[in-house]
């Protein structure tokens, strides 16, 4: 099961996606879910390095 957790409030947005799809499809939906949060990832780095003194942006990798 893929999670998405997606939490709005007032100028304030997070999102966070766990989990995996099991055997089903092959992995397919897993790399759907992945490929779109990552493009989105990269483009609001690409936004950052635009506008940097208005957006910044950071990745803490985490160990499992």
């Amino acid at each position: 099961m893929i999670r998405i957790r997606a939490r709005l409030g007032e100028g304030r947005t997070s999102i966070e996606v766990d989990g995996h799809e099991g055997h089903v499809e092959d992995g397919r939906v897993c790399a759907a879910i992945t490929a779109i949060t990552q493009t989105a990832l990269l483009g609001l780095e690409q936004y950052a390095q635009q506008f940097p003194d208005l957006v910044s942006v950071e990745i803490t990798e985490e160990n499992s």
